[in-house]
C-alpha cells in the first residue's frame, strides 16, 4: 500500500486484517523494496498471485482461477491504493514482473460508496480480497469480509452525515452472524 492510503479513513484494506489473521501489509516505495516482502514472495510455502486487471498485461501471465494445492497456499497480492497509484506500483515494481496475474471477473459492480471511481467495475480492496477468498475456497471468510465491509461503509456514511449508528440494520445482523463464529485468534 502507499503511505497515503494508510491514513485515509475510507481505506478498506485494514478490514482484511480483522477477518484474516494470516496476512501481511507493506508500505510501497518507488526507491526501496521491502526485504520482508521479497522474502515472502520467495517463500516456497506460498503461491503468489498479483491481483490486477488482465487487460493491462500479457495474456500468458493472466489467470482467472486459483490453484488450491496441498503443498502451496495462495498468497494474494493486493495493491491497496487509488487506481492511478496502483497502476504506478504495478509499473514500477520489477519484482512483481514474474508473478501470475489473477484477473478477477466480478459478477456485480462495486458497492463501495466512500470514494468515487471513474469506472464502476473498479472494486475497493476489501471487495477484491473477498473475491480472492472465495476463489481460494474460504467462503466463510469471504462472506464475513463482505458483511464487515457493508457495516464499515454504513458507519462511515452515517458518521459523515451525522446520523446515529443503526445496530439493527441488515448489515449489522449479517455481521453478527459471523462475529460469533470467528476464532478467538483473529484480530480484535
Amino acid at each position: 500500500m502507499t503511505k497515503k492510503e494508510v491514513f485515509k479513513p475510507s481505506n478498506t484494506g485494514w478490514l482484511i486484517a480483522d477477518v484474516v489473521s494470516d496476512n501481511f501489509a507493506f508500505i510501497w516505495s518507488r526507491t526501496e523494496t521491502d526485504q520482508d516482502l521479497l522474502a515472502l514472495l520467495a517463500d516456497p510455502q506460498w503461491q503468489p498471485y498479483l491481483v490486477f486487471p488482465g487487460e493491462y498485461v500479457e495474456a500468458e501471465r493472466v489467470t482467472h482461477t486459483v490453484e488450491v494445492d496441498s503443498n502451496k497456499r495462495p498468497l494474494f497480492i493486493l495493491l491497496d491504493a487509488t487506481w492511478t497509484e496502483a497502476r504506478k506500483i504495478f509499473r514500477k515494481s520489477p519484482y512483481l514482473d514474474g508473478l501470475p496475474i489473477l484477473s478477477l471477473l466480478p459478477e456485480k459492480l462495486s458497492r463501495y460508496r466512500l470514494r468515487r471511481s471513474t469506472r464502476s467495475e473498479h472494486l475497493c480492496t476489501a471487495e477484491v480480497a473477498s473475491l480472492c477468498l472465495e476463489l481460494a475456497g474460504d467462503t466463510q471468510a469471504s462472506a464475513a469480509l463482505d458483511a464487515y465491509f457493508d457495516v464499515f461503509s454504513q458507519h462511515y456514511l452515517d458518521a459523515k452525515n451525522q446520523l446515529p449508528v443503526n445496530e439493527l440494520s441488515a448489515a449489522h445482523q449479517e455481521l453478527g452472524f459471523f462475529v460469533k463464529d470467528l476464532p478467538q485468534n483473529r484480530t480484535q
